[in-house]
């Protein structure tokens, strides 16, 4: 009896073992057939190179970018060929891109741009990709949307505050950073008198009219203006706040406060004025305290808010720009450029990505650490908490066109073309209203 039990007990023990073994045998098959299905996507995926357009690369460390992306090829297969130049040579690469549909697989977006190139057809619709993909678009800080799809997806934000060379303002005998425009005229005159630097600087040239937007519109943002009315269309007449920016741009010119050749500057050149020591105050990207800390690490600078007009005593606004992405719509790897979207957005290669590049992450789950930046980004950091961040270009239709017919109806107004602020803002309203008709 005992023995039949044992028996029974030892085949009962041999037929789980064997048991057991034929799951483990299935098993191993079947993480075998994953691994081998893995490393065979993988191996298809070695087959892609994404060509990645985008100025960021200029901007951050050298090198950092393509360790950022080493990253991906590591993890994917996807090869990722970088294609980094200047911001505004980029826009140009892109737009031609654009109009010959061969725009690299993926692209560095500025919010200006998505409007124009989404109604062209040149991006694709970022919102059909994440659904096909199930992304979780609530981990996503912003999406910039044209007719309710989504078109550039900010990777990281930049403040634009005030550049101040601090030398500068010590041989011109000016104790404290202004913080109103009567202080910031009465600074700049002390700087023309007792310098050889210029006030104040802004770049006008009309092929990259940036300008309008960082520096002429920060006067207005400031102080709490604004150029758009509620319903998101133009402001520009009856808008006292703007008609008393104008005047007060154009009696800074008035006054020889302004860096020479503004009508040819770009963005670039307004950097490389501010880092040779020309120019005391310059309205610029956090972005470029890198190129600045490197061109010239004994520069003395700081940073502060965009001076408010006299009687403001509300809520400053601090211009924000992005870096911004997208898909080209002629691209044969959307699927695979989505994936590398996704990648550079994940919370961890988000966060290193924007404390090398010195702006705030673009996924509300990124966790920079902060403490080893740039004492500029810390004190801009600082300022961006006790700011509105705002910039009203940003997806409105044909936003570029419309600083370049802002930027040419002021420069009318600075040669006396045009008599007053008021003319100068009405003709500019006349022009803007079909854009958004």
């Amino acid at each position: 009896m005992k023995l039949s039990t044992l028996m029974k007990r030892g085949l009962a023990v041999g037929l789980v073992g064997a048991m057991a073994v034929g799951l483990v045998a299935c098993g191993d098959k079947k993480d075998d057939a994953n691994q081998s299905s893995a490393n065979s996507d993988k191996a298809a995926a070695s087959d892609v190179t994404l060509k990645f357009q985008q100025w960021w690369g200029v901007e951050l460390p050298d090198g950092a970018l393509d360790e950022i992306c080493k990253g991906f090829t590591d993890e994917t297969g996807i090869k990722i060929q970088l294609l980094s130049n200047p911001y505004a040579d980029t826009k140009d690469q892109i737009s031609n891109g654009a109009a010959t549909k061969t725009m690299a697989d993926v692209v560095g977006l500025d919010g200006a741009w998505v409007y124009d190139f989404a109604k062209q057809g040149a991006i694709a619709n970022l919102t059909e990709l994440m659904k096909a993909d199930n992304y979780d678009t609530s981990q996503l800080g912003a999406e910039v949307q044209v007719d309710g799809a989504t078109y550039m997806i900010p990777v990281a934000n930049f403040p634009y505050p005030m550049f101040v060379n601090m030398d500068i303002l010590e041989e011109a005998g000016i104790k404290e950073i202004p913080k109103t425009w009567t202080e910031f005229t009465a600074a700049c005159k002390a700087i023309t008198e007792k310098t050889d630097a210029a006030g104040w600087i802004i770049g006008l040239n009309e092929a990259t009219p940036s300008g309008i937007q960082n520096c002429f519109m920060s006067w207005l943002w400031a102080s709490g203006g604004s150029m758009l009315d509620e319903s998101g269309k133009p402001a520009l007449t009856d808008n006292d706040g703007l008609t008393k920016t104008t005047e007060y741009v154009k009696s800074l010119f008035d006054n020889g406060y302004v860096a020479e050749g503004t009508a040819s500057k770009k963005e670039s050149d307004m950097v490389q004025d501010f880092i040779n020591g020309r120019v005391a105050f310059m309205f610029d990207s956090l972005a470029h305290c890198t190129m600045i800390r490197e061109e010239n690490p004994d520069l003395n600078a700081q940073v502060a808010k965009v001076p408010v007009m006299d009687d403001f005593n509300g809520t400053s606004g601090m211009d924000v720009a992005n870096w911004g992405i997208g898909i080209a719509a002629n691209s044969e790897y959307q699927k695979e450029a989505m994936q590398f979207v996704e990648y550079l957005l994940s919370p961890e290669v988000n966060a290193q990505l924007v404390e090398l590049a010195n702006a705030f992450p673009g996924n509300v789950n990124a966790k920079p650490d902060y403490s080893k930046t740039d004492e500029l980004f810390q004190q801009c950091y600082e300022l961006y908490q006790e700011c509105t961040p705002i910039n009203e270009f940003t997806g409105i239709p044909t936003s570029e066109e419309l600083m370049k017919q802002f930027n040419q109806q002021f420069q009318l107004y600075l040669s006396g073309d045009t008599k007053t602020a008021d003319d100068m803002l009405k003709a500019t309203q006349d022009l803007w209203m079909p854009a958004f008709e």
